[in-house]
Protein backbone atom coordinates (compact mmCIF):
# COMPACT_ATOMS: atom_id res chain seq x y z
CA UNK A 1 0.00 0.00 0.00
CA UNK A 2 1.52 3.68 -0.56
CA UNK A 3 2.69 5.71 1.95
CA UNK A 4 0.16 8.36 1.24
CA UNK A 5 -2.45 6.26 1.67
CA UNK A 6 -1.76 4.25 4.88
CA UNK A 7 -1.15 8.32 6.07
CA UNK A 8 -4.86 9.04 5.09
CA UNK A 9 -6.27 5.89 6.80
CA UNK A 10 -4.55 6.37 9.91
CA UNK A 11 -6.40 9.60 10.26
CA UNK A 12 -9.83 8.15 9.62
CA UNK A 13 -12.64 7.82 12.27
CA UNK A 14 -15.98 6.67 10.65
CA UNK A 15 -16.19 5.39 7.58
CA UNK A 16 -19.80 5.85 5.57
CA UNK A 17 -20.60 4.58 2.38
CA UNK A 18 -23.17 4.08 -0.27
CA UNK A 19 -25.81 1.14 -0.61
CA UNK A 20 -26.66 0.57 -4.21
CA UNK A 21 -23.45 -0.55 -6.42
CA UNK A 22 -21.49 -0.18 -3.35
CA UNK A 23 -23.24 -2.92 -0.32
CA UNK A 24 -24.91 -4.15 -3.28
CA UNK A 25 -24.89 -5.06 -6.96
CA UNK A 26 -26.50 -2.13 -8.66
CA UNK A 27 -29.17 -5.03 -9.14
CA UNK A 28 -32.87 -4.08 -8.46
CA UNK A 29 -34.40 -7.99 -8.02
CA UNK A 30 -38.34 -8.41 -8.44
CA UNK A 31 -40.47 -10.75 -7.39
CA UNK A 32 -43.57 -11.73 -9.24
CA UNK A 33 -45.70 -10.03 -6.63
CA UNK A 34 -43.46 -6.86 -7.44
CA UNK A 35 -41.69 -7.19 -3.79
CA UNK A 36 -38.24 -5.48 -4.27
CA UNK A 37 -35.14 -7.76 -3.49
CA UNK A 38 -31.36 -6.76 -2.88
CA UNK A 39 -28.85 -9.16 -2.60
CA UNK A 40 -25.61 -7.90 0.41
CA UNK A 41 -22.35 -9.12 0.53
CA UNK A 42 -22.21 -10.92 4.03
CA UNK A 43 -18.39 -10.89 3.59
CA UNK A 44 -18.99 -6.91 3.48
CA UNK A 45 -21.47 -7.28 6.52
CA UNK A 46 -18.46 -8.88 8.28
CA UNK A 47 -15.91 -6.17 7.34
CA UNK A 48 -18.66 -4.00 9.05
CA UNK A 49 -18.85 -5.26 12.29
CA UNK A 50 -14.95 -5.59 12.58
CA UNK A 51 -14.66 -1.92 11.74
CA UNK A 52 -17.15 -1.23 14.93
CA UNK A 53 -15.50 -3.72 16.82
CA UNK A 54 -12.19 -2.00 15.96
CA UNK A 55 -13.58 1.07 17.32
CA UNK A 56 -14.55 3.00 14.07
CA UNK A 57 -17.54 4.48 13.27
CA UNK A 58 -19.66 3.48 10.09
CA UNK A 59 -22.49 4.83 8.42
CA UNK A 60 -25.31 3.93 5.46
CA UNK A 61 -25.85 7.39 3.29
CA UNK A 62 -28.13 6.57 0.56
CA UNK A 63 -30.50 7.97 -1.97
CA UNK A 64 -32.64 5.21 -1.07
CA UNK A 65 -35.48 5.27 1.40
CA UNK A 66 -36.39 1.17 1.98
CA UNK A 67 -37.13 -1.52 4.97
CA UNK A 68 -34.36 -3.24 3.03
CA UNK A 69 -31.57 -1.18 3.58
CA UNK A 70 -32.97 -0.39 7.47
CA UNK A 71 -32.93 -4.07 7.84
CA UNK A 72 -29.16 -4.72 6.75
CA UNK A 73 -28.16 -2.00 8.86
CA UNK A 74 -29.93 -2.91 12.19
CA UNK A 75 -28.38 -6.20 11.62
CA UNK A 76 -24.91 -4.83 10.58
CA UNK A 77 -25.54 -2.20 13.83
CA UNK A 78 -24.30 0.46 12.27
CA UNK A 79 -24.01 3.66 14.04
CA UNK A 80 -25.64 5.68 11.82
CA UNK A 81 -28.13 5.32 8.35
CA UNK A 82 -29.15 8.50 6.20
CA UNK A 83 -32.03 7.24 3.99
CA UNK A 84 -33.72 8.96 1.37
CA UNK A 85 -30.74 11.35 0.93
CA UNK A 86 -30.75 13.72 -2.34
CA UNK A 87 -27.89 15.76 -1.20
CA UNK A 88 -25.16 13.21 0.83
CA UNK A 89 -22.93 16.28 1.30
CA UNK A 90 -25.76 17.39 3.30
CA UNK A 91 -25.91 14.24 5.74
CA UNK A 92 -22.32 13.40 5.58
CA UNK A 93 -21.84 17.31 7.29
CA UNK A 94 -24.48 15.66 9.93
CA UNK A 95 -22.35 13.24 10.92
CA UNK A 96 -19.11 15.00 10.91
CA UNK A 97 -20.93 17.42 13.69
CA UNK A 98 -22.16 14.49 15.59
CA UNK A 99 -18.94 13.00 16.26
CA UNK A 100 -16.53 15.93 16.12
CA UNK A 101 -14.76 15.32 13.49
CA UNK A 102 -12.74 17.10 10.66
CA UNK A 103 -13.14 15.92 7.19
CA UNK A 104 -9.58 14.52 7.08
CA UNK A 105 -11.19 11.87 9.67
CA UNK A 106 -13.54 10.37 7.35
CA UNK A 107 -14.03 7.99 5.10
CA UNK A 108 -16.78 7.45 1.94
CA UNK A 109 -17.10 4.54 -0.15
CA UNK A 110 -19.25 5.88 -3.54
CA UNK A 111 -19.63 4.51 -6.69
CA UNK A 112 -21.68 7.43 -8.64
CA UNK A 113 -22.40 10.66 -9.42
CA UNK A 114 -24.39 11.62 -6.38
CA UNK A 115 -21.46 10.45 -4.52
CA UNK A 116 -19.20 12.44 -6.13
CA UNK A 117 -19.13 15.74 -4.18
CA UNK A 118 -18.14 13.55 -0.85
CA UNK A 119 -15.73 12.09 -2.29
CA UNK A 120 -13.72 14.85 -3.39
CA UNK A 121 -14.03 16.33 -0.12
CA UNK A 122 -13.43 13.43 2.58
CA UNK A 123 -9.89 12.50 3.58
CA UNK A 124 -10.22 8.94 2.01
CA UNK A 125 -12.31 8.19 -0.83
CA UNK A 126 -12.66 4.79 -1.86
CA UNK A 127 -14.57 3.33 -5.11
CA UNK A 128 -15.70 -0.39 -6.32
CA UNK A 129 -14.09 -1.80 -9.15
CA UNK A 130 -17.26 -1.21 -11.40
CA UNK A 131 -17.49 2.19 -9.93
CA UNK A 132 -18.39 4.98 -12.55
CA UNK A 133 -15.22 6.00 -14.70
CA UNK A 134 -15.10 9.39 -12.63
CA UNK A 135 -15.63 7.92 -9.09
CA UNK A 136 -12.67 5.60 -9.80
CA UNK A 137 -10.72 8.85 -10.97
CA UNK A 138 -11.65 10.55 -7.90
CA UNK A 139 -11.08 7.75 -5.38
CA UNK A 140 -8.02 7.45 -3.43
CA UNK A 141 -8.91 3.84 -3.91
CA UNK A 142 -10.49 1.75 -6.30
CA UNK A 143 -11.21 -1.95 -5.24
CA UNK A 144 -10.38 -4.86 -7.47
CA UNK A 145 -13.57 -6.32 -6.31
CA UNK A 146 -16.92 -4.86 -7.84
CA UNK A 147 -19.83 -3.50 -5.78
CA UNK A 148 -21.61 -5.97 -3.55
CA UNK A 149 -18.91 -8.67 -4.14
CA UNK A 150 -16.37 -8.04 -1.24
CA UNK A 151 -15.40 -4.39 -1.98
CA UNK A 152 -17.05 -3.01 1.32
CA UNK A 153 -14.82 -5.78 2.78
CA UNK A 154 -11.60 -4.74 0.75
CA UNK A 155 -11.61 -1.56 2.24
CA UNK A 156 -12.32 -2.07 5.57
CA UNK A 157 -9.44 -4.85 5.57
CA UNK A 158 -7.60 -1.73 4.50
CA UNK A 159 -8.25 -0.14 7.94
CA UNK A 160 -8.43 -3.35 9.95
CA UNK A 161 -4.51 -4.17 9.05
CA UNK A 162 -3.39 -0.85 10.24
CA UNK A 163 -4.23 -2.46 13.86
CA UNK A 164 -4.04 -6.07 13.31
CA UNK A 165 -1.66 -8.25 11.68
CA UNK A 166 -2.48 -11.90 10.59
CA UNK A 167 -4.16 -14.03 12.63
CA UNK A 168 -4.42 -11.57 15.13
CA UNK A 169 -8.19 -9.95 13.12
CA UNK A 170 -9.71 -13.14 14.34
CA UNK A 171 -9.32 -12.16 17.77
CA UNK A 172 -11.35 -8.78 16.73
CA UNK A 173 -14.20 -11.26 15.99
CA UNK A 174 -14.21 -12.64 20.01
CA UNK A 175 -14.41 -9.27 21.05
CA UNK A 176 -18.20 -8.45 22.48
Amino acid sequence: MKKTITAKLKKIKLIATDVDGVLTDSGAYYSEEGVELKKFNIRDGMGVVLLRKAGYKVAIVTTENTKIVEKRAQRLQVDDLHQGVYNKMVAVEVLKKKYALEWEEIAFIGDDINDIEVMKKVGFAAAPGDATAINKKIADYVTKTDGGHGAVREVCDLFLALQWKGDAISELWLRK
